[in-house]
Formats: structure tokens, C-alpha cells, sequence
């Protein structure tokens, strides 16, 4: 419960720090038990993914049953599997905690920032990965200690969010209290006061305000889901975001940017409303970043695409959406999903794109992450290793409708901008869009389900963080202990319990 209270939302950061502190004191107490191989280890881990992962993602149902045209019963369903798939990783993580401790004793249970972010790590990663409400991210309003992303990214802050619920359950745990228990469990808070007192440091230098100023301005379109793609709506959404972008044009930005899908017809494909769309960016004089399908060739491959037009109306770079949702936008197993027929039917079949592409406008570069893009962190690190020196979003989160989803959405992006020492500008069809800096601080924020513009000054910035250059050497390194503690399974329990 702890760990779902403390994301959006409600988002009660404080929780964070301590949410993993029953199932490590439920570890503890397994570990002293004559046979802490069984069946207890695996399902603490289970119910406490299962509770976890229920309370922040079952919004899945709600989007599988109103856009994906199942009945209720079936999206409940497919909501439950994906939350017990989920489930897992706790799981398993439970295993080898108790494993461990039983055999090196109470003190092993500080180990369990290390094999929780290596849990993390591969359910962000196998089978495209899902990293969606990492424990790290409890802390994307806390601005102090978020900084450490900036050193080790967020799986470093899980891991660093982690600690004080390791050191607490040590103190907690059952039996005589070893003399070194206290001793431990200080250093981690220590360890947790100086990061926190480093990143306070960090955010007041303002050492990352040093790069050109540019005005940047949102456009809202506040398209409902059911009207994008329907052809009756398609001039009155395409006046929409040519009426908007003139009213922002005339507050005197620099750059525009539209959600993702924000034309409702395939740009460059469909003549007529594509030179319409060109004449207006002419009219507005500036150039604008905006989302639109794009088909290769004869229309075998089509891509979920980002342009950038710049004010004589040419087309000067596009991005090819690199990672895909699935049952989204592809449907793994299609043909084993028989019994969610009206998804499969609904869901494009997109493919991929091959690479980070960055776009150019006036000397600088930016680069585009497409929606569901913005909570992997690669993808905007290697986008500034590039040469990116703006990192913007587009997406369409109409389709979570006013659940907990778009706060974790927006709350997930604006900790690449830490990660990266970047300004992030976000566009979103229903919102939340906004403007957050380098530091994390969030400039401008819309509400949801609004239609609007909105304006902030951003920089264009150069350099590169601890965690721009290293990557995730930190779930790297988790996953190799972790891999040795697995060789450690080899050995006989010897358990050492005082």
C-alpha cells in the first residue's frame, strides 16, 4: 500500500523512503524460519506487487474497455494479468532477499536496494520493458534529493529510496539486536542526509542557466479520443491547431509545439490539408515541432512520427517513434489473442524506428521523445550524447481519461530533465503539458482536459551530467551482485543470527 500511495497519486513522497519497510522486515522474520526456501518467500513479494501495481496501473482497465472496445469483463481481466506479470519482480525480489539474509544473517538485509533496483531494471527492460512507477519517482516533486539523478539516474535514486526502509526494517528485526544493527542503519541515514543536503547545494548554484534564452509556446488542441481520426472532425480539429498556434505565435515565441497525432490526416500524404497546414506555419512566421502519422513507401510501414517545419514551411528533420506501446500501437502474440479480437482489430500496427534522430532549428538541436518514450531513460540520454540541447515531448494522454496516468506520465518525464541537465517541454493533447528545468522545477503546468496555449523561456544548453556520461552503470552494477548472490545460492545455510 505504501508503495502505491507514494506516486501520482496521491503522490505522498515521504512514503517513499519507507514503503519498502514491511516486506523487508517480512524477509527478516522468513529468513530465521527452519525452511526459508518454501512458497512464503515468492508469494510476500506477490501480494505486495499485486497490491502495489493494482493501486497505480489498474487505469489500464478503463482505457482496454472504453478505447480498446472490450466489455468489462475481459479488460479486468487482461488488467490482471499485466499487474501479476508485474507482481513478479517484487517476487523475486523476495526470494533473494530472504535468500541472502538467511545465509550472511540480518545485516544482508541492507543488500535490498541493490537486488530491488536490479528487479527494476529488467522489468524495465525484458519484453520492451515496462518502467513505469519506479520507486525513484516517488521523489519527482522533491526537488533536494532528486538531484541524485543527475549522478546515477532513476534507477540510483530507487536505490538511494530504498535505503532508509532497509536500515529501519534492521532495526525492527527480530531477535537480539546485533551492536553493528545501529551502526548500519546510521550510516544509511547519513548516507541519505548528504545526498539530500548535496542536491540542495546543487539546485542553488544555478550553473545550469548559462545557454541562449528561447521563448517556447504549447498549443493544447484538447482533441476528445473519439473525434481524432473521425473524417467529420478533421477540418475542425486542423482549424483548431492553426487558430491556436497563431494566437501563441503573437505572444512572440520562438517555437511552437503540438502533441502527438496532432494532424488528423497523415502529413505529407494527404495533399490538400498538408499544404493548408504549410501556408498557416508560413502565416505564423515560426516554426513548429508537431505528431503526425507518417507511411514509408507504398504504404507498408507506417511510423508514429514527429517533424519540425521552420516558418518558410519546409519540412527540416523528423523522429520515427523508436520504442512502442504494446497493444497500443502493436500487439504482441496476435494471433494467441483470440479473445480480445475487438483490441487486436483496433490497434495499429506501427512500426518502429531505427534511431534517435535530432532536430535542427536555427544552429541548435532538439530532440522529441513520443509520449509513452518519455519514462525510458535511455532514449534521452542518448539523444543528448548526440548533440540534443532541448528535450521535448509529445503525446496524447486523452486515453487515461482523468486517472492516476497522465500525473504519472508527467511526473515520470520531468526526471529526464535532471537526468540529463536539459529544460523539458512537454506537449500533450489533453495535457499535462508544461515547461520544467534543469533541476526538475516544474515552469508552467496545464490542466487536464482544457483547451489552451501556454508560453515559457527555456535555454539552450551544452555539457553533459555525471549520469549523461556513466548511463546506468548503477542497475548494471546491481544486476551483477546480484547475479552473485544467485552463485551464493550454490552454497549450504549457514544462517548467522545473533
Amino acid at each position: 500500500m505504501l508503495l502505491a500511495l507514494c506516486v501520482p497519486k496521491p503522490a505522498l513522497a515521504p512514503l517513499g523512503w519507507v514503503a519498502l519497510a514491511p516486506l523487508c522486515l517480512a524477509v527478516l522474520r522468513t529468513a530465521q524460519l527452519p525452511s526459508p526456501r518454501g512458497a512464503r518467500p515468492f508469494m510476500l513479494g506477490l501480494v505486495t506487487g499485486l497490491v502495489a501495481f493494482g493501486g497505480t496501473v489498474s487505469w489500464t482497465s478503463e482505457v482496454l474497455a472504453v478505447f480498446g472496445g472490450l466489455n468489462l469483463a475481459v479488460s479486468w481481466a487482461l488488467t490482471g494479468v499485466l499487474i501479476a506479470y508485474l507482481a513478479i519482480y517484487p517476487a523475486l525480489f523476495s526470494v533473494m532477499l530472504t535468500a541472502t539474509v538467511a545465509r550472511a544473517g540480518p545485516q544482508a538485509v541492507m543488500l535490498a536496494p541493490v537486488v530491488w533496483v536490479a528487479f527494476e531494471w529488467l522489468r524495465g527492460t525484458v519484453f520492451t520493458g515496462f518502467p513505469w512507477v519506479l520507486l525513484g519517482y516517488s521523489q519527482s516533486d522533491t526537488i533536494a534529493p532528486l538531484q541524485v539523478a543527475s549522478l546515477v539516474g532513476i534507477y540510483g535514486l530507487s536505490a538511494l529510496v530504498a535505503l532508509p526502509a532497509a536500515a529501519l526494517a534492521l532495526l525492527l528485526a527480530p531477535g537480539p539486536r546485533g551492536r553493528g544493527h545501529g551502526r548500519i542503519a546510521a550510516t544509511a541515514i547519513g548516507v541519505v542526509a548528504l545526498a539530500w543536503a548535496w542536491g540542495a547545494w546543487r539546485v542553488g548554484q544555478q550553473a545550469l542557466f548559462d545557454g541562449p534564452i528561447a521563448r517556447v509556446g504549447i498549443v493544447q488542441g484538447n482533441v476528445p479520443q473519439d473525434q481524432k481520426w473521425d473524417p467529420a472532425h478533421r477540418d475542425d480539429i486542423l482549424r483548431r491547431y492553426l487558430d491556436l498556434t497563431r494566437q501563441v505565435a503573437a505572444l512572440g515565441v520562438d517555437l511552437v509545439i503540438w502533441p502527438e497525432s496532432s494532424t488528423p490526416f497523415v502529413f505529407g500524404r494527404d495533399a490538400l490539408p498538408t499544404e493548408i497546414m504549410r501556408a498557416a506555419v508560413v502565416r505564423a512566421g515560426v516554426p513548429v515541432v508537431f505528431g503526425s502519422d507518417e507511411i514509408e513507401g507504398a504504404g507498408d510501414r507506417f511510423y508514429n512520427a514527429a517533424f519540425l517545419i521552420d516558418p518558410s514551411g519546409e519540412v527540416r528533420g523528423s523522429y520515427r517513434k523508436m520504442q512502442l506501446v504494446p497493444f497500443g500501437e502493436y500487439v504482441p502474440l496476435r494471433s494467441l489473442l483470440f479473445f480480445a479480437q475487438p483490441l487486436v482489430e483496433r490497434t495499429s500496427d506501427f512500426s518502429a524506428g531505427e534511431r534517435v534522430t535530432l532536430l535542427p532549428l536555427g544552429g541548435h538541436k532538439l530532440s522529441v521523445a513520443v509520449c509513452y518514450e518519455a519514462v525510458f531513460p535511455w532514449l534521452s540520454r542518448q539523444a543528448v550524447r548526440d548533440g540534443s540541447q532541448l528535450l521535448t515531448t509529445v503525446t496524447n494522454d486523452a486515453w487515461y481519461g482523468r486517472s492516476a496516468a497522465p500525473y504519472q506520465h508527467f511526473e515520470q518525464a520531468r526526471v529526464r530533465a535532471v537526468e540529463t541537465g536539459r529544460y523539458l517541454v512537454r506537449a500533450a493533447n489533453t495535457g499535462i503539458s508544461g515547461v520544467v528545468d534543469p533541476y526538475g522545477r516544474v515552469l508552467v503546468r496545464s490542466p487536464l482536459f482544457e483547451t489552451g496555449v501556454y508560453t515559457g523561456e527555456v535555454r539552450w544548453l551544452s555539457g553533459a551530467t555525471v549520469y549523461t556520461r556513466i548511463g546506468d552503470s548503477v542497475p548494471w552494477a546491481c544486476m551483477l551482485v546480484t547475479v552473485l548472490l544467485i552463485v551464493v545460492w550454490r552454497w549450504p545455510v549457514r544462517p548467522r543470527w545473533r
